[in-house]
């Protein structure tokens, strides 16, 4: 055989060049010796790979089928069968939730009912006091409630002189105070003034929304912090105002919670291998199987609705609780049986097509095999397609420059 750089009247092929390098360092006699090389090699490991297809299929789609079949709550080695109790409660016997038990990150709003600093009280900025002349000038009454500025003053206005500083005095003093700035300043003659503290900054301090921190306490200001995870909403009550009882004279608050962010359950969305989705939502009280869906806007496109049921929070090693749901039922049928309500904790799970399921899975499996039979193929053809060239066109092909 002559190589085509030899042989001026032939052209050189796509491949000459190749080849001549491999010829050049001894790595092949020839064209025909290298294709032969590369498509033997190429029908070798094409042949493989399919009899590793052949072999490995039914043993995956065994384990794959059984997987999916098999798909539920388990316990160490066993599986657990379905328990539903006989009394649940469902749409239509619902029952009311026991007193709610505050947690983080609850937001509770406490109200200042009653907030008297204990006796003597001085003064200070924010202070609301209640101010009354019983003898004012005509047209000028001086009767109603004054805030004490931030500087420590309380305005009069111009017809009173203006400003009399009060901070740091009690109410005696600034009683006399008042009085004394009337009679030099206004000229008026034996004023009488009355004086009482309408609201004190304590109340401002107090009263708001109060964040249950992860410490289980809640921040009371200058007043210090209480703790009141795991309490009713009654026990809160007491622990606040015991707290503020250390600074302020029989002190009464009201306790409610403005936000429930402790208490949730949970709808579970199978992505068919593709993932799970879940989404956390706040319990009501009132919540159904039928609420829960809808809190999501409905079922996926993979979603089995022949595989839908509610798992209860159970002990370690107890008994699972789960609730199978008939969704036709409840959706196209209006039956309650199965549209229970839901409790803190509640997992709400949507299985998906099992058919989908084995697809995505199989995909995944069979992918990296199919990329690198496709390269061999390609590989194969590209070599089969040359020398095919080579010999209905009189050369070329591998052949050098």
């Amino acid at each position: 055989m002559t190589d085509n750089r030899s042989d001026p009247g032939r052209k050189p092929g796509k491949f000459g060049g190749q080849i001549g390098f491999f010829r050049e360092f001894g790595l092949t006699r020839g064209r025909r010796s290298f294709r032969y090389l590369y498509t033997r090699r190429a029908d070798v490991l094409t042949g493989a790979v399919m009899g590793k297809i052949r072999g490995l299929t039914p043993t995956v789609i065994a384990l794959l089928m059984g997987a999916i079949l098999t798909t539920g709550c388990f316990h160490g080695g066993g599986r657990h069968k379905p328990i539903v109790p006989v009394a649940v409660p469902r749409e239509l016997e619902k029952v009311t939730l026991p007193d709610y038990r505050v947690e983080p990150p609850d937001i509770l709003v406490v109200e200042a009912v009653r907030a008297i600093p204990k006796p003597p009280y001085k003064a200070e900025p924010l202070d609301v006091l209640y101010l009354s002349l019983a003898t004012p000038l005509q047209d000028n009454p001086l009767s109603g409630l004054y805030s004490i500025d931030p500087d420590g003053t309380v305005n009069l206005g111009p017809a009173y002189g203006g400003i009399v500083p009060v901070r740091g005095q009690t109410i005696a003093q600034i009683k006399a105070s008042l009085e004394d700035h009337l009679s030099k300043t206004v000229k008026l003659n034996n004023p009488v003034m009355t004086v009482t503290l309408a609201q004190s900054r304590a109340a401002q301090r107090i009263t708001g929304p109060h964040l249950v921190r992860p410490d289980g306490t809640i921040a009371l200001g200058t007043y210090g912090s209480v703790r009141v995870a795991g309490m009713t909403l009654a026990e809160v009550r007491q622990a606040v105002e015991a707290q503020l009882a250390l600074y302020l004279l029989d002190p009464e608050v009201a306790v409610d919670v403005q936000t429930y962010n402790s208490k949730l359950y949970y709808v579970i969305l199978d992505g068919a291998g593709a993932g799970q989705s879940v989404y956390r939502l706040p319990i009501t009280g009132n919540d159904t199987v039928l609420d829960a869906v809808s809190q999501i806007t409905g079922l996926s496109a993979v979603s089995d609705p022949r595989r839908i049921w509610v798992s209860r929070p159970a002990q370690p090693g107890g008994c699972h609780q789960i609730f199978p749901v008939d969704w036709k039922a409840i959706s196209e049928c209006g039956d309650v049986a199965t549209n229970y309500q839901l409790l803190p904790g509640d997992r709400v799970f949507v299985g998906s097509l099992p058919a989908v399921a084995l697809d995505i899975r199989l995909g995944r499996l069979f992918a990296p095999l199919e990329r690198m039979l496709g390269v061999t193929l390609l590989g194969n053809s590209t070599i089969r397609a040359v020398d095919g060239q080579n010999q209905n066109g009189g050369g070329g092909g591998f052949g050098g420059f």
